[in-house]
């Protein structure tokens, strides 16, 4: 029996770990570090290795991990702007597909060679191996100041592969013989979970916007709820869950729901919790005196994922689009790994897979040493590509309810060096109806601008936009930041 003093002492430890890992978010980033590197370090330092807590409950770990990679797809899904991704929607959709398929069949057939694993254990490698993290890959790109494209993409790729990654491991993992039917079942379940998510969202929108909840933060709850049940219905129907929920959350995140910016806030907050507990939890469930054995293997498989497997995946998956050689080599190196293989690893554990430990291992592994290498490189190489964009709008979420009556949004835009904004007089950056510039801070104060003000390198600049307006204006600030005041007769649209 749960005793009164049992409950206060794990909400005690739960609230200093939450409270490590929020400042450990500072700290990750003045180091350059991915921050699920720290959260993971602390799961490892509460577990058997060092303060002696031992967690070995595989089912567990699973089922809490794939609780919260629903949260994190929600809170991925609900920020994401479906005009900043539609332009990047089939390279994702191909990314996330084609992409899964060749980098499981390479990495597969390397590892049966190199590792000696039977074939369906090296595909199951290759399989679990082949899912990108969105958690990883929303909190590391959103902040680079790569394109719109690219980052869409790559946005889309760690929120849909997800799907199919996780079907194949659990057909990989089965110990029944895969029939030819096996593909218009991955057809089906992918198919059935994107109608499931879009029916839910949409009916979700239309439900939220008709409703008169007697409190503000009851809307964020339902609109979580909104795509938590989608998940369940997707997976009743046997169907992909974790497609309907991504899906879900996007068409709502895209909707005019009533205040909106609490419900990004609460995504957000809520995405974090997610990224935290599981990352902990699944560093308390790390045995570290194991992975010293498996750090051989481990590096094999990475060295053929990273600079075979993904490479080639997506130079094939990308063909179509004609995607320059720079956007390519940033895309093979974008293939960010975190909490999501270690979760899937998981499954062939459950069922008592041979070798199954060893994979878990490996997978751990694998997620620090490519969190380390890619994570902290991602940005120089952005840089050395010629790929971030100084003048791209960031959004600011405020608790406005005078903006939520308008329909207005807030949009940051920091000028950097080299930035051809640099200059520009007010009257001539001429944003569209309905967007203006509010305030501009430089050298630490802050002021209201006037048709002569001239703009400054490291001004920070505050656009108050209605949402019909939003897109001009980003593509009229790239086209200025890129072009100077004459972008349109230099023929610069900003797209």
């Amino acid at each position: 029996m749960v005793q009164v003093g049992d409950v206060t002492v794990v909400l005690g430890i739960g609230a200093a770990v939450l409270l490590i890992s929020v400042i450990a978010v500072r700290v990750s980033t003045r180091l350059g570090l991915p921050s699920l590197l720290l959260y993971l370090g602390i799961g490892v330092l509460l577990g058997e290795a060092v303060f002696g807590i031992k967690f070995d409950d595989a089912d567990l770990t699973q089922s809490l991990g794939i609780a919260a990679l629903v949260l994190i797809l929600t809170e991925g899904g609900i920020t994401t702007r479906w005009n900043a991704v539609k332009s990047s929607l089939w390279l994702g959709v191909a990314l996330s597909t084609v992409a899964v398929v060749v980098s499981v069949a390479v990495t597969g057939t390397a590892l049966h060679f190199l590792l000696g694993l039977d074939w369906r254990m090296a595909l199951l490698w290759g399989a679990v191996l082949s899912s990108t993290d969105a958690a990883a890959v929303f909190s590391v790109l959103r902040s680079l100041g790569v394109g719109p494209r690219l980052t869409g993409a790559l946005e889309l790729e760690s929120g849909l592969n997800d799907a199919p990654v996780y079907i194949a491991v659990v057909l990989l993992a089965s110990s029944d013989q895969i029939s030819w039917t096996a593909p218009l079942l991955v057809i089906y379940e992918l198919g059935a979970g994107a109608l499931i998510g879009v029916a839910l969202g949409y009916l979700g929108g239309a439900g939220l916007r008709r409703a008169a909840l007697p409190s503000t933060g009851l809307y964020p709850l339902a609109t979580v709820a909104v795509c938590v049940m989608a998940y369940t219905a997707g997976d009743l129907a046997h169907a992909s869950g974790f497609l309907a929920t991504y899906v879900a959350a996007l068409v709502l995140g895209n909707a005019r729901l009533p205040h909106r910016a609490d419900t990004l806030s609460f995504a957000e907050g809520l995405g974090w919790l997610a990224q935290i507990g599981l990352f902990v939890l699944l560093g308390l469930y790390a045995s570290p005196s194991r992975l010293l054995d498996v750090l051989f293997p481990a590096l094999i498989a990475g060295v053929v994922l990273t600079f075979v497997a993904r490479p080639l995946s997506v130079i094939l998956s990308s063909l179509p689009f004609k995607v320059p050689w720079r956007e390519q080599a940033f895309l093979s190196w974008s293939g960010l790994r975190g909490a999501v293989p270690i979760v899937f690893a998981l499954i062939p554990l459950i069922q008592g897979v041979e070798g199954a430990r060893e994979l878990v291992d490996v997978v751990f592994v694998l997620v620090i040493v490519l969190t380390v290498v890619q994570g902290t490189t991602l940005p120089f190489l952005a840089r050395r590509l010629g790929l971030v964009k100084t003048g791209e709008a960031q959004e600011v979420q405020v608790d406005s309810s005078p903006l939520d009556e308008l329909g207005a949004e807030l949009l940051q835009v920091h000028i950097q060096r080299g930035s051809k904004l640099h200059g520009v007089y007010m009257t001539e950056l001429r944003l569209p109806v309905g967007a203006t510039v509010s305030l501009v801070v430089r050298s630490g104060k802050s002021f209201t601008p006037q048709p002569t003000t001239r703009l400054q390198t490291d001004d920070q600049l505050l656009i108050v936009t209605t949402e019909e307006a939003r897109d001009a204006a980003e593509r009229r600030v790239r086209a200025v930041d890129r072009a100077g005041r004459y972008a349109r007769w230099k023929g610069e649209t900003g797209d």
